[in-house]
């Protein structure tokens, strides 16, 4: 047999070389997987339950104007200033909110004459957050009304922003006589909102019972979300708000009932029976309302048939956290306004921002 006809010996060496290193990227990956997995595992089992009032005294604003009853069997927080004998008006909060959202018009509205009741919703806040909960917009409603029955107060002026816009809209739609006013800010009236990514997240099975505490429980994100409102305002950054309510998210049964919410989630009714809203209405919004774009506003203006539009220029989605000042002085007005009953209250014309002065006012 000549050198030329002899074969090459058969090697190992190659082949193992390679299957070795595609094993330690596997390992690798399962490494860091079993790591990530740990990590999250870690966060969710070592959650706190739920806020303890006690140890949340340094995080509340205004505490010494809380207070708690229980409405059909469940415990409910809410915050109250102003004279019993002056108009009463119930501020309702919003989605991943709680009463901490007025506490820059809390007093203020209270030293304008009126009486403010401010509760956490169920679920919501330092209220119970019962397992069993129906979380939805019509409950919720059921709650305000139950409190509202406990205050002994027959009729208020109701005001909501973002999800609680929806609720108070509710009410208006279902107790027409329990409502004085209404005022809607940024108000949820249809599903638009399940094509955000929290929601849309919170809504999967399992998935969203992972991803969703992590997403409400990560002080950087909501640090993220409250930095574009400061940068409008030109304000500095409040770290004792973000602390505050970083406190109220960071609970498993806060995640719970978030999750809830969001599976439930039904507002067409509001957008659909909106000219069925017989109470007197504002509507506040801001011109930069990411959340709720002013385009709704302008439809439910046109479908409420005592209806008045009033937009925040450079303002997002809660116009009451970001012009307190304005917003008081302008619900304050519009209770003392005489609106006719037999016509529609005239809008008032939003200008372009290249007409729009540069001063600030809503």
């Amino acid at each position: 047999m000549t050198l030329r006809s002899m074969k090459a010996p058969f090697s190992l060496g190659r082949p193992i070389a390679r299957i070795s290193f595609v094993m330690k990227k596997r390992y690798l990956f399962a490494g860091l997987s079993g790591i990530v997995a740990g990590a999250v595992a870690t966060k969710l089992l070592t959650r706190p339950r739920d806020v303890s009032w006690p140890a949340s005294l340094d995080f509340i604003y205004h505490p010494e104007y809380s207070w708690f009853t229980t409405v059909d069997g469940v415990r409910i927080h809410y915050q109250e200033a102003g004279d019993e004998k002056s108009p009463p008006i119930i501020l309702i909060h919003g989605f991943i909110s709680s009463s901490l959202l007025w506490s820059g018009v809390f007093l203020p509205l209270a030293n304008a004459g009126f009486r403010v009741i401010a509760p956490d919703l169920p679920g919501y806040g330092y209220s119970e957050k019962p397992r069993t909960g129906e979380y939805t917009f019509e409950s919720q409603a059921r709650a305000v009304l139950g409190l509202m029955d406990r205050l002994e107060i027959k009729k208020a002026i109701i005001a909501g922003a973002s999800y609680g816009a929806a609720v108070a809209a509710a009410i208006a739609l279902d107790h027409p006589k329990r409502v004085e006013k209404l005022v809607l800010i940024g108000a949820v009236t249809n599903d638009e909102a399940k094509k955000k990514l929290l929601l849309r997240i919170s809504r999967l099975p399992l998935i969203g019972d992972i991803l969703t505490p992590l997403f409400l429980g990560s002080r950087w994100v909501l640090r993220k979300r409250m930095q574009e409102m400061y940068r409008r305002t030109g304000t500095p950054i409040d770290e004792h708000m973000i602390a505050a309510r970083h406190h109220l998210l960071a609970t498993a049964n806060t995640h719970r009932a978030m999750i809830k919410t969001a599976r439930r989630w039904s507002a067409t009714r509001i957008e659909r029976q909106a000219s069925l809203i017989r109470p007197s209405t504002l509507l506040v919004w801001g011109d930069e309302d990411s959340h709720i774009p002013l385009s709704q506003a302008y439809r439910l203006r046109d479908a409420i048939p005592h209806a008045r539009l009033i937009v925040f220029r450079k303002c997002g989605h809660l116009p009451p956290a970001e012009y307190p000042e304005q917003f008081v002085k302008l619900v304050a007005d519009f209770s003392k306004a005489q609106e006719p009953r037999d016509q529609k209250a005239q809008p008032l014309e939003f200008r372009s921002r290249k007409t729009a002065s540069k001063k600030k006012q809503p």
